[in-house]
């Protein structure tokens, strides 16, 4: 970690729904490169950790950096521009755009931070060739497999080039061979562009490519294991 640059850096922060405070005082660290695993039982707080560091949800203290940059609520510029080009996000259920096809849901994140068309294009193309899509780069989502749509979702999140991909059950909708498959795609894009990972999964398999876990129960985290 000395060696490494701070991508992710959450410090004392707290959250609270009314008089049920969810996140006690949460401290954790992500450098460039870094793959971290979250773990813990449903109600630990996982969730809305991850919505915290989206900025869906604001925090009530403590503070949240990524890539040197701290997320404030009150400057929503300033934190849309920080989510769009900085973060990258893969969800348990896809959330690709059914009328887009596979490449041109690859590029649109490019297209939201102003990418050239060309360049876009062929970013986008590379990216479908190293998940192993390239010949299905003009179906749309309704005609690609389960495994096929998560594949396309993890090029997505890395085509604008963030330091900071948010992976929440990424294999939750999976079986167990395609959800192998989307793990170790996530590992070695995340290796190729040293790019940090955070990982919450209710699944320990999932954690074998983190290079560490950490476990949360009610609202704090409660161990780590390397």
């Amino acid at each position: 970690m000395h060696e490494r640059e701070l991508i992710l850096e959450i410090s004392e922060v707290t959250k609270a729904f009314g008089a049920v405070e969810v996140l006690h005082g949460i401290n954790l660290q992500v450098g460039a490169g870094e793959r971290v695993a979250l773990t813990g039982p449903s109600g630990s707080g996982k969730s809305t950790l991850l919505n915290c560091l989206c900025g869906i949800e604001p925090i009530d203290g403590g503070h949240i950096t990524v890539a040197g940059q701290r997320l404030r609520r009150e400057q929503h510029a300033e934190l849309d521009r920080l989510r769009r080009e900085q973060i990258g996000y893969v969800f348990q259920s896809f959330h690709l755009l059914p009328t887009l096809t596979a490449i041109e849901n690859i590029e649109l994140p490019g297209q939201l931070i102003g990418m050239e068309k060309k360049a876009r294009a062929e970013r986008a193309y590379d990216l479908l060739e190293s998940v192993g899509l390239e010949h299905r780069a003009h179906h749309r989502p309704d005609s690609l497999s389960g495994g096929e749509r998560q594949r396309v979702a993890l090029a997505r999140a890395i085509m604008h080039r963030p330091r900071l991909i948010l992976a929440d059950e990424p294999t939750g909708s999976l079986d167990t061979v395609n959800g192998g498959r989307v793990l170790d795609l996530l590992e070695s894009l995340s290796k190729a562009h040293e790019i940090a990972l955070l990982l919450v999964t209710h699944d320990l398999e999932s954690t074998r490519i983190c290079q560490r876990t950490v476990m949360m129960r009610d609202g704090r985290i409660v161990a780590e294991s390397i």
